[in-house]
């Protein structure tokens, strides 16, 4: 069964990372993400359905447009198996279906919100809020179903990790977007759910992998003034967290005594 679900769960994955491809490019635009039908942004033309396999056609086309031959972007392939592989962690890492579900679905939200913060420097409040609403409830559904989340983690989850970046925001005024701070109060919201520790290991992932981009874009020639975007780090330390912050708990447990 194990090797079902992670089947299942990988291909729908696939299909979640083919429609955020559609999310990240639409949603800074202010454009539907239902209609008109993907195109290609150099001729025009709607790309068929036989053209809209994830990863495999972007492979069979090597990277081009089936008419006009320009070169289509390796960000939608790198999405779609993104997701791909976000969801069959999730289905590894979790015993409970439904569990696994809460999780792989928050993955591909936070990864969008990375995408266009990486893109457009801003988190869109399109997807924030909506997601905080939707996954307030799907906690709530979970928990009184009897599921092992916990609705009182899922609350300070949000208020620790969301209120924390918001007191960096109030403090340092230009250095910390809300955009920032929402996205850090979902991944709170989720991982809050699932216990304490992978809150710590999520903000304490973002954080490290913040200074270190940081870092990389100064000795690229980036200014100290420059803003950086913060949401890729959140949505980093939100991954490794959700897929390994047992194992990485006990490492540290064990390496302190």
């Amino acid at each position: 069964m194990l090797v079902v679900r992670a089947v299942v769960f990988a291909a729908f994955g696939l299909a979640v990372g083919s429609f955020l491809t559609v999310v990240i490019h639409r949603v800074p635009r202010r454009e539907s993400i239902v209609a008109p039908r993907s195109a290609c942004p150099a001729c025009g033309a709607q790309i068929g359905a036989r053209d809209n396999i994830p990863v495999l056609s972007y492979l069979l086309l090597a990277g081009r447009c089936r008419h006009c031959r320009a070169p289509i972007s390796a960000e939608y392939p790198a999405v779609e198996a993104l997701t791909g592989g976000a969801f069959l962690g999730a289905a590894l890492a979790f015993g409970d279906v439904w569990v696994a579900a809460l999780v792989a679905g928050f993955l591909a939200v936070v990864e969008a919100a990375a995408a266009i913060d990486l893109h457009h420097r801003i988190i869109p409040n399109r997807i924030l809020y909506p997601s905080l609403v939707a996954f307030t409830v799907a906690v709530a559904a979970l928990w009184v179903a009897g599921r092992r989340v916990s609705l009182a983690g899922a609350a300070l989850g949000l208020l620790a990790y969301g209120g924390g970046l918001l007191v960096v925001a109030v403090v340092s005024r230009s250095g910390m977007g809300m955009g920032d701070v929402k996205l850090a109060g979902l991944v709170g919201l989720v991982l809050g759910a699932l216990g304490w520790q992978y809150v710590g290991v999520a903000a304490a992932l973002g954080i490290l992998a913040g200074g270190l981009l940081a870092i990389a874009a100064l000795l690229r020639g980036a200014r100290r003034k420059d803003v950086l975007p913060f949401g890729p780090s959140i949505a980093l330390g939100a991954l490794f967290s959700a897929l390994f912050a047992p194992h990485v708990a006990a490492w540290y447990t064990s390496a302190l005594r």
